[in-house]
């Protein structure tokens, strides 16, 4: 089970198995390019999870548990590739 407070991202509830796959990859990178070898346990996870959604409570357990700046950084990161575009 995912915390309320942990369910963005690829951990957001209801979305289909290719949303999943493409939101562990962009989250993959932001952690792997904002935190180096100290993101390996999360990137690991989130590669797992990919190929099986029950990896993600881990995966999101090893986000949290990274230091305050990492997390600051990656949550930052995500949300600027993931910003809603402007409407026209």
């Amino acid at each position: 089970m995912i915390d309320a407070a942990d369910r963005w991202g690829p951990f957001s509830p209801g979305i289909d198995a290719p949303e999943r796959i493409a939101r562990c990859r962009c989250l993959e990178a932001v952690i792997h390019l904002t935190t180096g070898q100290r993101g390996d346990e999360a990137v690991r996870l989130l590669r797992q999870a990919e190929r099986d959604p029950a990896a993600l409570p881990a995966a999101a357990r090893a986000i949290n548990a990274m230091q305050t700046p990492d997390k600051r950084h990656v949550w930052a990161s995500y949300a600027a590739l993931n910003k809603p575009l402007p409407t026209a």
